[in-house]
Formats: C-alpha cells, sequence, structure tokens
C-alpha cells in the first residue's frame, strides 16, 4: 500500500508560457489551506511579449508567489508596488476584498526574458475570511544547508526554522534543491502535507515522483524525500481546516452568498481601483477556469 496519493495537473497553453493547475482538483479541493496551486514555465519569453495578468478581485484567501527565474511587477489597490524576484515571497491577503495586477517589468519587455514560479492560494480561516486586505514582501527567509541539500523555508517552520511570513493558519511551505544523492527528512507535524517535482528528478520513500504532479503524503507518517541525479521539489502543506471552502474563480468563501456578493460587486465596479493600473480589467467570466462547485 503506498503512502502518496497522486493529482495530475491540468495543463493551460498560455502561448509564451504553460500553467499547470493541481488544486482545487476534482477529487481534492485542499491540502492544509493550500486551495489552488499552479506552477508556471520554465519558459523564455519572447522580446516583445510579457506576462500580462490585468487588474482582477480576489476574496477570503491569501495569494503566495513565489519565482525560481524571471522577475513580476505586482501593483494592488492597496497601492503596493513591488518587484516580485526569486527568493522573495509576496504574501497577499485579500479578505474582504483586493484587487491586483502581475505583469512584465516595463523596462524588460523588448528583450527575451525566462518566466518559471508557482502561484498559490491560501483560504483565509473562519473568522478572518472578512479581515481587512494586505500585503508584504519578504527575502530574509531562513535556507537549510548541507553538501547535497538547499530548502528554503518559504512559510511555517521546518527543519528547526521558522519563516517571518505572516500565517493566517497553520501553514508549511519550502522550496527544496537536491543534488544528486541529497536527501531531506519530510516530518509528520502538519495535519496535510503535498510535494511536487517541479525540476530535475527526486523520490519519496523510494517512490519516483512524476514532474509537475502533486503527491499528498499519508497523514501521521515521516517520509523521505531523496534524489540519485539531483531535483527541486515544492513542499506544501498545514493544518485541516474544518469548514468546506467553495472556489469560483477569483473568490474563495466558507459561504456561497458572499461569494455570489463579490461577482455583483465585480460587474457593478464596486472593488477598488489598482493605482498606477487602472485602465484595464478582467471581466467576470461566464464560466470560470477555477471552480471547486
Amino acid at each position: 500500500m503506498t503512502n502518496l496519493s497522486t493529482i495530475q495537473p491540468v495543463t493551460h497553453d498560455l502561448g509564451a508560457f504553460k500553467v499547470r493547475r493541481v488544486l482545487p482538483s476534482p477529487g481534492r479541493v485542499m491540502v492544509g489551506p493550500f486551495i489552488f496551486v499552479d506552477e508556471f514555465g520554465p519558459a523564455t519569453i519572447p522580446a516583445g511579449q510579457a506576462m500580462d495578468v490585468r487588474p482582477h478581485p480576489h476574496i477570503g484567501l491569501a495569494t503566495v508567489t513565489w519565482l525560481f527565474e524571471g522577475a513580476i511587477l505586482h501593483r494592488d489597490s492597496l497601492g503596493s508596488v513591488a518587484t516580485i524576484q526569486p527568493g522573495q515571497v509576496n504574501l497577499m491577503t485579500a479578505g474582504q476584498g483586493i484587487v491586483h495586477s502581475e505583469r512584465g517589468l516595463p523596462e524588460q519587455r523588448e528583450q527575451a526574458k525566462p518566466m518559471f514560479g508557482m502561484q498559490t492560494w491560501l483560504a483565509l480561516p473562519d473568522g478572518l475570511e472578512d479581515a481587512d486586505p494586505a500585503f508584504e514582501s519578504l527575502a530574509d527567509l531562513p535556507l537549510i544547508e548541507d553538501s547535497c541539500v538547499s530548502a528554503r523555508v518559504i512559510m511555517g517552520t521546518l527543519w528547526g526554522k521558522t519563516a517571518p511570513t505572516t500565517q493566517h493558519a497553520p501553514t508549511i511551505y519550502a522550496e527544496i534543491n537536491l543534488a544528486p544523492g541529497g536527501s531531506l527528512p519530510i516530518d509528520a507535524e502538519a495535519d496535510e502535507r503535498a510535494v511536487m517535482l517541479v525540476a530535475g528528478e527526486a523520490s519519496i520513500d523510494g517512490v519516483e515522483l512524476a514532474p509537475y504532479t502533486l503527491n499528498v503524503l499519508a497523514p501521521g507518517i515521516a517520509m523521505k524525500l531523496g534524489s540519485t541525479l539531483g531535483g527541486r521539489v515544492m513542499l506544501l502543506g498545514g493544518g485541516a481546516f474544518a469548514t468546506p471552502r467553495h472556489v469560483w474563480w477569483n473568490f474563495v468563501h466558507s459561504r456561497r452568498d458572499a461569494i455570489n456578493q463579490a461577482k455583483r460587486d465585480w460587474e457593478t465596479g464596486q472593488f477598488p481601483l489598482v493605482p498606477g493600473d487602472s485602465d484595464e480589467f478582467i471581466p467576470l467570466p461566464a464560466i470560470p477556469l477555477t471552480n471547486s462547485d
């Protein structure tokens, strides 16, 4: 009997790069607080093109952007402006409502540039779903190293190190880079855990990991991540939610009426604008690509 269950990605080809989505999936909506997990790239965006995600709204969640390669310009309705770069976590808490855009850097538009990273959403726990929106960007994150392993703790406490990133609910999130022959224990403290191979080769307890597949680990069992040839693996999870969450487009909430109100508010222009990026927006879709119901 295996201690893994797997979720295959759904791939969306955006032209300049591909996005692979594993959560929410028909068989599973969440792993800990993670309710949306996208991996994008690796790719080279041609000169004259850029990532151009126009302003769009969120409620009831926190977005976590993590890059391996490339750079993204973040703007939001709080007035936050940040250049997202590798090694830096950007946490945007939507709460009762926020609007943001993610675009390529203007100075890089006319040159080819790499793009490779993770976009994840964390559902906000009961009592914080309608909190005030907030944004933080942190680069001083704990690094665990030996001769064959480098692990960056993005959120939570792992291997005796704690990231300074705000946690709204118990969360673990890390980027693990294994040199050939490297290994690392995956402890069992978190209620729910999963790993995704994003480059190279790796296995957990001897089971080979397929690229971009989310491998959900059985609870309560310490396991060992290793690599023969070298690889990069994302570890994510945290505390299990007792109250179910609904997902519709960019909205997450325990109450469908809150999501329906957000739909109306976006259609009628009730959300705030993004300073410096208010001329465009993504309209409410008739049928969203992200829908848990």
